[in-house]
């Protein structure tokens, strides 16, 4: 089966959804730590003169809160996924805990590793030193935080490695294969290879870029004044959303960290296919193509929606509660990732929770946020150029986010037989996805008997 595989005869009958390789209780858990932290965050200059603290009495809203928010969210996740989920037990992490090997029988395979690891880190150190925008702007957080932890990651890594090897099925994985063909004195697999490189690009792209957006949304968060906002659906809104964005990118960040194999949450593969790439990349700085003077900008000459509808304040409030539904779905979709939110990747498949609806509920509820939120097809000089031109350009975006859902089901469909039931699955029962897919077979058929009359 492809990704392509929409014709129903073709889809095999799976008579229930297939269950979910991570449990609601993860992301709940991850969500509750991190309310948890921006509520001591807020009312931090009461607990200080409280309890006399010293220091300043005020909120925490710095970037070494929104560092702690990532352990406030984390621990949870990771103590439900161990003590409750036992993720560690699965045949999935590749681990035998039951077999542990001597260490002198693994200390050529670690050192192999080890090697491997390392020069892997040191690529990825230098391309964070050869790209310009990593060096200004917020990205300078993420490389000052980076700086820090690398000797700490190096060293870490050698008694890291040396237990789980004592404990893994097959030690010798993709850093090994990296390794061996590095040293040179043992035989490696060059598909090990490019998967273990593939993983890594990927968690060397977005640790930094989630890292340098950790701060300001959670600072808005900590610091906005809701007192200030009773009778204002536009100020609700704003608020709202900044805070749907701050779960999604802390929770999403907490994945991105936790790729390991005794939490299950290991990246299996990443997508070895180059449209899946650039599909993605096209979204994210500094590739971005949707920012103001990129190729497929879409608010020349726009305003928001608080704009255009402010002379109606009961649609004002029925937009503002779309649009606080919308971040709501896209947050709910990456908590529901628990450990194992990436891009690019396969760590598992994933269907409960907006997964149960739709294949692609982040993209759907992002893309009608943005249409919702510019109303690009409505242009303050008056401009119909400008308002075609808009419109044409946001359906450009969406088309991008159409393009790296297909890219990804490729990837996945490839990967894993659960996924495809999964797939089969949604096809036929997914609240959005089988609906759309019979509105894509019955306009198929009548193409197809269209194109018949002549002939008859």
């Amino acid at each position: 089966m492809t990704a392509g595989s929409d014709i129903d005869g073709a889809l095999p009958a799976i008579a229930a959804r297939p269950t979910s390789d991570v449990s609601a209780g993860v992301g709940l858990c991850g969500l509750a730590g991190l309310l948890a932290w921006i509520t001591v965050c807020r009312l931090w200059g009461g607990i200080a003169d409280l309890f006399a603290l010293p220091g300043p009495h005020v909120p925490m809203s710095g970037p070494n809160a929104a560092l702690a928010a990532v352990l406030a969210s984390g621990i949870p996740m990771v103590a439900w996924s161990l003590l409750v989920d036992k993720v560690h037990r699965r045949a999935s992490t590749g681990i035998d805990w039951s077999a542990p090997r001597s260490l002198s029988s693994i200390t050529d395979i670690s050192t192999t590793k080890l090697a491997g690891l390392w020069a892997t880190w040191t690529l990825i150190g230098l391309a964070y030193c050869l790209g310009r925008w990593y060096w200004r702007g917020q990205y300078l957080f993420a490389m000052d935080l980076l700086g820090l932890a690398a000797p700490l990651l190096f060293l870490g890594s050698v008694p890291y490695v040396l237990w789980l090897d004592r404990m893994l099925v097959n030690p010798r994985d993709g850093a090994w294969h990296f390794g061996a063909m590095l040293i040179g004195r043992e035989p490696y697999d060059r598909a090990e290879v490019w998967h273990h490189l593939r993983g890594w690009t990927v968690k060397g792209f977005f640790c930094a870029f989630m890292i340098s957006i950790l701060p300001g949304g959670f600072a808005a968060v900590v610091s906005a004044d809701w007192s200030q906002l009773a009778g204002d659906p536009v100020g609700i809104a704003h608020v709202a959303t900044e805070f749907m964005f701050v779960v999604d990118v802390q929770i999403a960040m907490v994945g991105y960290l936790l790729t390991m194999k005794p939490l299950d949450a290991q990246i299996r593969t990443a997508n070895p296919y180059l449209a899946g790439w650039v599909a993605a990349l096209a979204c994210y700085p500094p590739f971005q193509l949707m920012e103001a003077g990129r190729p497929l900008a879409y608010q020349e000459a726009t305003a928001d929606w608080s704009h255009w509808l402010q002379p109606y304040p009961g649609l004002l409030w029925v937009w503002a509660a779309a649009l606080i539904g919308l971040t709501g779905i896209y947050a709910w979709a990456t908590v529901a990732f628990g450990l194992r939110f990436s891009n690019l990747t396969y760590r598992g498949v994933l269907t409960n929770g907006p997964y149960a609806f739709t294949r692609h509920p982040a993209y759907v509820s992002k893309n009608l946020y943005w249409w919702l939120f510019t109303l690009p097809f409505l242009a303050t000089n008056g401009s119909t150029v400008d308002a075609v031109r808009n419109t044409f350009f946001l359906g450009c975006v969406s088309a991008i986010y159409y393009w790296r859902a297909r890219t990804e089901e490729k990837h996945l469909l490839a990967s894993d037989a659960k996924y495809r039931d999964y797939h089969a699955w949604m096809q036929r029962h997914g609240l959005l996805t089988s609906a759309l897919s019979r509105l894509g077979g019955l306009l198929k058929g009548r193409r197809q008997g269209f194109q018949a009359e002549p002939a008859e």
